[in-house]
């Protein structure tokens, strides 16, 4: 690596969460019995005329604006040429030289602390080809199964600049990509039921060489961990091949997870071997303005912006900031909660750390969470007045998740209340230096730390109700004494 420069660029397909195809009127939906939400038009028969779904433009401008794209008034839809025994056309629809979206860019943490600006190439739509079923049969072994289902499911594909160096880099560009697409509502962005997926380039070359590397394309990887494990496996094995005095091959490779390698699928194509041309069956796409403008109008908030929000107006710390904002739901969920809370920030720390520590323990989401947003809010208020400790708010956690309850009705049931009467604070602290007169020396002769020995005590005798402020401004006096 001290040797060597990695060129990584990532081609990621979005599936678009309209209700029906990208150019008839079949349902897209996932999961239906193989081979049913098809007709005529995403089966290419003869006579079959595509019309462009209307929905599926505005989900892809929408995605092309939050990634910084400029998009083109007037985009040309054209026929992408291959033979798969999924793709009954014989052709995809997509977009070649005149894409929807241009020139867009995605900001991600470099290893160093700063940001880093990925540009991205482009944005263009296209449709989904069907899909091959090479397991799960009793004649697996010798025969293929087709579900021509995805035919036409509506995409579009993410092309990134090659400006990433890194197989981290590559992460936090798809999940920072991801995050935006879940924040717009095109897509699910499920990536175990294939609503995005994402493609690999990944060449070396010798650190200041003007040229890159021969590339390999890394197809079929199913989730970021993999995406990162397959860059890196890649550069590895591509660095071995050049000191090896051997000559990397432009090909298509998969990703074995359970071996954690890569391995040769085939030839790669280059663009002209798909034999572009515009699709003749449609006209081209054309946007107004005002159009633009509209969609751009109805961009929610984007997670960075978020972040840097909450950050200042709720006094979080980054990280927690993005864990806050890791979904839109739950970002608005807490939002929502905060503003009705005396303290937003006791409200995320109670969030991300009480109830997401015992969330993560038990390996539960956090909709399976007993307690809910109002009973956080509760809970943080009644530590922000005092009314409870620390250890009394952990206890009463402890039993909603013991007993998968809320906590108003917990906190309603144990009326854990402090003990804040400084008299009463002052009986019990009395009582525990009578019976303690040898700590009581080692305190006055230098030994302070002895001090959290009476706190400890008077909180064990006062069952945990002390106000821990108090009784520690109290036995500091008194010890003083």
């Amino acid at each position: 690596m001290a040797k060597y420069e990695p060129v990584i660029g990532l081609e990621v397909h979005v599936q678009l969460l309209t209700a029906t195809k990208a150019f008839c009127n079949c349902a897209n939906k996932f999961g239906v019995e193989p081979n049913t939400n098809i007709c005529p038009v995403c089966l290419g028969l003869p006579g079959a005329l595509p019309v462009l779904n209307a929905k599926a433009v505005e989900f892809a401008t929408l995605a092309s604006l939050a990634i910084n794209c400029q998009v083109r008034e007037r985009s040309i839809f054209a026929r992408k040429n291959y033979f798969y025994p999924d793709l009954p056309k014989g052709y995809q629809i997509s977009q070649f030289d005149k894409p929807l979206g241009e020139h867009g860019w995605i900001d991600v943490p470099a290893a160093d602390g700063s940001t880093k600006r990925i540009g991205i190439t482009r944005l263009h739509m296209e449709e989904d080809a069907g899909k091959s079923i090479h397991d799960g049969f009793s004649d697996s072994a010798t025969r293929t199964y087709l579900d021509l289902n995805r035919c036409g499911t509506p995409l579009c594909e993410i092309v990134s600049e090659p400006d990433i160096r890194t197989a981290d880099e590559a992460f936090e560009y798809l999940t920072r990509l991801k995050e935006i697409l879940l924040y717009t509502e095109v897509s699910d962005c499920n990536m175990e039921e294939g609503s995005l997926r994402c493609d690999a380039n990944v060449s070396v070359r010798l650190k200041g060489a003007p040229k890159f590397g021969t590339k390999a394309e890394v197809k079929n990887v199913n989730s970021f961990r993999f995406v990162r494990a397959a860059i890196e496996y890649e550069i590895e094995r591509q660095i071995e091949v050049l000191e090896s005095g051997g000559a990397v091959r432009q090909e298509t490779r998969l990703w074995n997870a359970n071996e954690g390698r890569t391995f040769s699928m085939r030839s790669k194509e280059q663009a002209h071997d798909y034999r572009y041309f515009p699709e003749p069956d449609l006209p081209p796409l054309v946007l107004t303005p005002e159009f633009i403008e509209r969609k751009r109008a109805e961009l929610p908030e984007l997670p960075e912006a978020r972040r840097a929000r909450m950050i200042a107006q709720y006094e979080l710390n980054e990280q927690d900031a993005a864990t806050l904002t890791a979904s839109r739901e739950f970002a608005d969920r807490f939002e929502a909660a905060a503003k009705t809370a005396r303290s937003a920030k006791r409200v995320a720390n109670l969030l991300l750390n009480e109830v997401g520590g015992r969330l993560k323990v038990l390996e539960l989401e956090q909709e399976q969470s007993p307690v809910s947003m109002s009973g956080i809010v509760q809970a943080a208020d009644l530590l922000e007045e005092g009314k409870i400790s620390s250890k009394q708010l952990k206890q009463l956690f402890d039993i909603c998740f013991e007993k998968a309850e809320d906590f108003g009705p917990v906190y309603d049931r144990e009326k854990p209340e402090q003990l804040t009467d400084a008299s009463a604070i002052e009986k019990l602290i009395d009582e525990v230096i009578a019976a303690n007169p040898k700590q009581v020396e080692q305190y006055r002769a230098g030994k302070t730390t002895m001090a959290g020995f009476f706190v400890g005590q008077v909180m064990k005798a006062s069952k945990g109700q002390a106000n821990p402020a108090l009784l520690n401004e109290l036995v500091a006096k008194k010890l003083a004494g």
